[in-house]
């Protein structure tokens, strides 16, 4: 499957899935039912009506936005792009830490105060410019601030999945495909349900896929919540997963400074 399809054709897939009408959508959304299926019939979304539809749809606004092939507001990204390597790293380390540890480390990141945005986040343009189902994973990943290397060791530390870095800009130009297995693990990264992912990409799966670990829904939340991080606060989070990993224990490791 290769192009875009439109914003519409998707969200219809996506509501098919779900068994859910345009009416009962507009409901949750707090929209009119018109302007619902004003977009099911092909009319561009508004960025009023993505934010409403996200949490309606129990999505992140900024995924909307990719799909919708849309710039996303500056409010929507991670704050600091320099911060990437520090994400990865305390990403991959928070893994091996105990159930105890990951939460308390995800505390921290909450605990955190949010600092001004410096610049605006501009994430490494995917060449050739494509618009199919790979460039919209893969841009969803660069706006949890994870680069090619950050994709593929974060990815290979939750997941069964492992590629070099050069193939998520490969998977990002479309070159190639998308594969149920990489539905499966893009979507555990994501936070985003695997039969919704796939629905969403056209990309059918077999069967059900197994939920995700505790540990893969640990991490999906710690990337999340560390695009607030400028890179001096990233560098501090991914510190302390280092300190704490290996032979900590949960007594210890609810210890950590910021508690």
């Amino acid at each position: 499957m290769t192009g875009h399809p439109g914003f519409g054709t998707m969200l219809a897939w996506l509501l098919d899935h779900r068994e859910l009408g345009a009416q009962e959508l507009a409901d949750h959304a707090e929209l009119n039912t018109g302007e619902v299926r004003a977009v099911l019939a092909g009319d561009s979304p508004g960025e009023e009506l993505l934010r409403r539809l996200a949490p309606a749809l129990g999505f992140h606004a900024v995924d909307l936005f990719i799909l919708a092939g849309l710039a996303v507001p500056d409010d929507m990204a991670p704050l600091d792009v320099a911060a990437a390597m520090w994400v990865k790293n305390a990403a991959t380390a928070a893994v091996r830490l105990p159930a105890a540890g990951r939460r308390a480390l995800l505390q921290v990141i909450r605990s955190m105060p949010q600092e001004e945005r410096r610049s605006s986040f501009v994430p490494k343009p995917i060449m050739p410019l494509a618009g199919g189902p790979g460039a919209w994973v893969i841009r969803m990943l660069q706006y949890r601030n994870l680069n090619w290397s950050g994709m593929a060791q974060t990815l290979a530390s939750v997941t069964p999945t492992y590629l070099s870095a050069a193939t998520y800009g490969v998977i990002g130009s479309d070159r190639k495909a998308l594969t149920p297995r990489l539905v499966v693990d893009f979507s555990v990264l994501l936070g985003i349900d695997a039969r919704d992912l796939a629905a969403l990409t056209g990309v059918i799966l077999r069967e059900v896929p197994p939920p995700p670990t505790p540990e893969a829904r640990d991490i999906a939340d710690m990337l999340w919540e560390s695009r607030r991080l400028s890179v001096e606060q990233a560098r501090h989070v991914s510190e302390l997963a280092c300190s704490t990993r290996g032979d900590s224990r949960d007594a210890h490791i609810m210890e950590l400074p910021g508690l």
